[in-house]
């Protein structure tokens, strides 16, 4: 678990070796700047950082094996190391010499607190170093918590700002930024936060007011509106789209990607997967998914494949025609599934 790793750095119980796996950045630099703070003031810091895009692994170890001038213990970080994950023969960018990092593993400096970052989905199991690094490193999955855990987590992090939330604004915040990383979605409860000042609530409300909507989410409730036959509430949105100087062939693009993962998540549902299943084999976010399923009008299969259809016949006729081209689209969005 990732807050008992916390909890040993704010005790200043430090690894000699950490090994941050995932995609969630949040994690990842939540974990360093904690380790940061553990290790001192800041300004008498020795912190040097490579990019194993760029240099070897070798340059980690030798600035890990040389001690410090100035304090007891330096941090080094190490971004990307890709030689953890499957790559093909002879496509990697550095020749890293993963011999002498197996070696070293085993005895790492004690001056030295460092840290590999994988911002990777998964590592190549079968390769030594990996399991080198699993076995003497101490792993921190930096993975997106499920929509349970975010909840909590949102909680926890507006009560630790001296607010509260309503449930209702915890709904609303993940609808609306789902598909953000949580860095994101952080700055945007700290952006509420300092609007209210400390000792306030928010509310659905100052979340609708607030946040910023993003593109995706204007384009997945512009297509409920149409799938629901609400023509007025789906041309709302497009025209706002519009006013934002939004280009209606990548709108288009979005509508068809949103109906392309709508058609496979009730598929898969069909199939009798599990919401978090879908979300998994389609590499889509849990909460996405949840939004779809719970919708109260389903569309059928066969009324999705129709969209998909004229969304593409739309499509052709953006890129064929000039003139009045956001026309074409508004049509659409008339017309009655």
């Amino acid at each position: 678990m990732i807050s008992t790793v916390w909890n040993t750095i704010k005790k200043g119980e430090l690894a000699p070796v950490y090994l941050l796996v995932g995609e969630e950045s949040y994690f990842i630099d939540e974990t360093i700047k904690r380790l940061k703070k553990a290790m001192g003031p800041e300004e008498e810091l020795e912190m040097t950082t490579f990019d194993l895009d760029e240099m070897p692994v070798d340059a980690v170890m030798d600035e890990a094996d040389t001690i410090p001038f100035f304090s007891e213990r330096k941090l080094i970080i190490a971004k990307n190391a890709s030689f953890l994950k499957a790559t093909e023969k002879g496509k990697e960018k550095i020749d890293h010499d993963v011999k002498r990092l197996e070696t070293w593993l085993s005895n790492p400096s004690d001056f030295s607190v460092t840290v590999f970052i994988a911002p990777y989905e998964k590592l190549d199991e079968r390769k030594k170093v990996t399991k080198m690094m699993k076995e003497h490193a101490l792993l921190v999955q930096a993975e997106t918590p499920k929509e349970q855990d975010l909840a909590v987590w949102i909680q926890g992090i507006v009560k630790a700002q001296g607010n509260s939330i309503t449930q209702d604004a915890i709904e609303l915040l993940m609808t609306m930024m789902v598909g953000a990383n949580m860095l994101q979605l952080q700055m945007e409860i700290d952006k509420l936060t300092l609007y209210l000042g400390e000792g306030g609530e928010i509310t659905s409300t100052l979340v609708e007011d607030l946040v910023a909507k993003t593109l995706e989410q204007d384009a997945f409730k512009m297509l409920n509106a149409y799938l629901a036959n609400d023509s007025v509430g789906a041309l709302s949105i497009y025209h706002d789209l519009l006013r934002q100087k939004q280009e209606p062939i990548m709108l288009v693009g979005l509508l068809a990607s949103n109906v392309r993962t709508m058609s496979n998540v009730f598929y898969l549902l069909k199939k009798g997967y599990h919401p978090q299943q879908i979300a998994k084999n389609l590499k889509i976010h849990p909460y996405r998914v949840k939004l779809m399923v719970e919708q109260r009008n389903r569309p059928s299969e066969e009324s999705l494949l129709r969209a998909l259809y004229q969304l593409a016949e739309v499509d052709l006729q953006l890129k064929s025609t000039s003139g009045n081209r956001e026309r074409f689209l508004e049509l659409f969005l008339l017309r009655q599934l």
